[in-house]
């Protein structure tokens, strides 16, 4: 059974979190904001919601029972599945670099401000649009060590030919690199350069973000592709070639 597409085109939300009264709340603060949402209490219920139905964003709480947030996040983010915001009662920095290394978008402690919840919400729906506008036809596509990068689906091709997934911050963050490869870039520089990612958000895990995406290509090339200057910021040490994007046609 394919998803159905939201005809109303107002952004979709999936609230999953056992605590009823919790996702009751978070549910009618964001639909009061103009957003089309809808719940679950665990994964199995979320997974028959993600197929029912298009989803834009997760609101994902970690503690979960039977399988728990994380799984979930690494499960999702491993098969490109919408970008997700952790929701937690444990805030460590630990945790949350953990929620993050696993392809989190975000992760906010509870209990947390709903404005707060929803100024992050704004803000990963904000990134994921201004990255799909970035990969419009008639942008390029590009080569390196036998990698490809189709900008205008966000694919990403080992030099095997096996697809590589990436979360929106690291194909941004990928086609930063891509567009200035072989100069140190700063982490301010990769921010600015990765339009609509928010700073605020994106520059407490830039390096988290790098970490993934540095392991995603190193499993597949012996030498580093991205090295760490200390002190200055990054370099992508790799010749790029790029070729005009072609324009995507209706499939049968």
């Amino acid at each position: 059974m394919q998803p159905q597409a939201n005809p109303q085109g107002s952004p979709q939300i999936l609230v999953v979190d056992d605590d009823d009264g919790l996702r009751s709340c978070i549910a009618d603060y964001l639909a009061a904001e103009g957003y089309e949402v809808r719940v679950a209490r665990d994964a199995p219920e979320m997974d028959q919601a993600l197929a029912a139905a298009d989803c834009d964003l997760v609101v994902l709480d970690v503690m979960l029972p039977g399988e728990d947030g994380l799984s979930i996040c690494r499960r999702l983010s491993e098969y490109g599945g919408p970008p997700i915001i952790m929701l937690s009662a444990v805030g460590e920095e630990v945790d949350r670099i953990v929620g993050l290394e696993l392809g989190a978008d975000d992760y906010l402690a509870k209990p947390c401000r709903p404005r707060e919840l929803l100024a992050r919400v704004r803000a990963v729906l904000r990134r994921r649009s201004d990255t799909a506008d970035q990969t419009q036809p008639g942008h390029a596509d590009y080569g390196f060590l036998g990698f490809t990068l189709d900008s205008t689906r966000r694919l990403l091709r080992s030099p095997s030919g096996v697809v590589i997934m990436l979360s929106a911050g690291e194909f941004a963050l990928l086609l930063a690199f891509l567009t200035d490869p072989r100069r140190i870039l700063s982490r301010d520089e990769l921010i600015e350069k990765s339009k609509g990612l928010d700073a605020d958000v994106f520059d407490r895990a830039v390096d988290v973000q790098i970490s993934r995406l540095r392991r995603k290509l190193n499993d597949n090339v012996p030498n580093e592709v991205i090295r760490t200057v200390r002190g200055r910021g990054y370099v992508f040490d790799a010749a790029v070639s790029r070729s005009p994007a072609p324009r995507l046609t209706a499939q049968g």
